[in-house]
């Protein structure tokens, strides 16, 4: 969907049409729930946060103004709905798929366990950041959201943005680096 067709479906759905909402809830669906994904580590709480999102996209959609992006204005609301998430209560769940120890794709064995390896030690170095970092670092390499957009989304200014991506990659970076060094002293052995 380009600028202006996305333009159309906002002006619509501001007129109260389902369906440009439906096409636009489509259109940002699996983006939002791999960002809330990756901030909550948790399948069902993510997909709370994107339906949330979605509720209230709906519910205030006329106050979106023209020069914002939607990426940007539904983004900002999912980080508040995964940061309000947070503050509540939940027992934690095992996907079935991970108790049953059943890979969920038609990859060999060992390509599946390489990925699960490296997401695992990305997802771990990224619990290690301050949570303003991380959340930072998720939407821009993760979502694809440039600075400007991850200001309006997180409330803060694009200095702080920079500042916080620059923090968070240099971690990054020393964190996997033990990670790799550790593997690798235990080969050695």
């Amino acid at each position: 969907m380009n600028e202006s067709e996305e333009a159309a479906a906002i002006r619509s759905c501001k007129a109260g049409d389902k369906e440009a909402f439906r096409t636009l809830a489509e259109q940002y669906e699996r983006m939002l729930f791999g960002i809330a994904y990756l901030m909550t580590r948790d399948r069902d709480l993510a997909a709370d946060a994107v339906q949330e999102t979605f509720l209230k996209m709906w519910k205030h959609i006329s106050s979106l103004r023209a020069g914002n992006g939607l990426k940007a204005w539904l983004a900002r609301i999912l980080v508040n709905e995964v940061k309000q998430q947070g503050r509540k209560k939940r027992v934690p769940t095992v996907p079935i798929e991970q108790a049953s120890g059943v890979p969920d794709s038609s990859d060999g064995i060992e390509i599946q366990m390489e990925r699960g390896e490296l997401r695992e030690a990305v997802r771990k170095a990224l619990c290690m950041l301050p949570h303003q970092q991380a959340e930072a670092v998720v939407l821009r390499y993760f979502g694809g959201f440039t600075v400007a957009e991850i200001a309006f989304a997180m409330g803060c200014r694009e200095g702080t943005v920079k500042s916080r991506l620059s923090r968070a990659l240099g971690r990054l970076e020393g964190i996997l680096r033990d990670e790799v060094m550790a593997v690798w002293e235990e080969v050695e052995k």
